[in-house]
C-alpha cells in the first residue's frame, strides 16, 4: 500500500524562499491579473492575521503588525512562488476608524470571496481567546454561499489555558460541522510560539500539490 505523503517538509522548502509584496487593491476593479493559486488570510480586526503571515513566511515584518484594528485597509498580495500567492485581507469588525470605510473595505471582503476564481482556500482566523462571535457570522454565510473552500486557523493559542483551548476547539468544530465548504481539521497556531506553523505551511503544499497536480 502507497504510504499518504507527509507535506511537512514541502511546507518548509515553499516558504524557505523569498515572500515578497507584490499587489495592493482597495477595490475589486484593481485587484491583479489572475495568475496562479491564491490563499486569503480573513478574520476580525486584530485577531493576528499579520503576525501569522510574519511567522509563515519566516519575515519579521512583511506584513504590517499594529496593536490598532484597522490598519489593514485592503487586500495585499504576496508572492511566494510561481504557484501561489498568499491575501492578506482587511480586518472586520471594530475599527478604529469611520463607518464609511469599515463598510467600504467589509464589501471589499465579501466582494472578493464571492468573485474571484484563483482563490483555493480561505484560512478564516478565530482568536483562541475569544473563539466565533457573532461578526464571525457574515463571512461564513459568504463563503458558504459561494461555495468557497475554507479552513479554520485558531490564533494566539498560547493566551488560553488547554483546558480552555480544547473547549473552544469544540465549540467550532460544532458549527463548522455543519458547514459544507469548512475543511474539518482546525489548525491551532500561536506565532509568538511558533506553534502550528509547521502544520499551516504542510496544508497549504498539500493544496498546491493537489491544484498543481504536482
Amino acid at each position: 500500500m502507497t504510504e499518504a505523503p507527509d507535506f511537512t517538509e514541502a511546507g518548509r522548502r515553499m516558504f524557505a524562499g523569498e515572500t515578497a509584496f507584490f499587489w495592493a487593491a482597495s477595490s475589486i476593479k484593481s485587484l491583479p491579473p489572475v495568475e496562479g493559486i491564491e490563499m486569503a488570510f480573513a478574520g476580525r480586526s486584530n485577531v493576528g492575521k499579520s503576525s501569522l503571515i510574519n511567522a509563515l513566511t519566516n519575515r519579521k515584518s512583511l506584513a504590517r503588525t499594529s496593536n490598532t484594528p484597522g490598519r489593514t485597509q485592503e487586500l495585499n498580495f504576496f508572492r511566494v512562488n510561481a504557484a501561489l500567492a498568499l491575501v492578506d485581507m482587511p480586518g472586520y469588525g471594530f475599527a478604529a476608524v469611520g463607518k464609511g470605510k469599515v463598510a467600504a473595505w467589509t464589501g471589499l471582503i465579501h466582494d472578493y470571496l464571492r468573485g474571484r476564481s484563483s482563490l483555493a482556500r480561505v484560512f478564516l482566523l478565530i482568536d483562541a481567546r475569544h473563539g466565533l462571535k457573532d461578526t464571525d457570522k457574515p463571512v461564513l454565510e459568504t463563503l458558504a454561499t459561494a461555495a468557497v473552500s475554507y479552513q479554520v486557523v485558531l490564533t494566539k493559542a498560547d493566551a488560553v489555558p488547554e483546558p480552555e483551548l480544547a473547549a473552544r476547539l469544540e465549540a467550532i468544530r460544532a458549527v463548522i460541522r455543519k458547514q459544507a465548504a469548512a475543511f474539518p481539521e482546525i489548525i491551532v497556531t500561536s506565532s509568538k510560539e511558533g506553534r502550528g506553523i509547521a502544520d499551516l505551511r504542510a496544508a497549504m503544499a498539500r493544496l498546491v500539490a493537489e491544484r498543481t497536480g504536482t
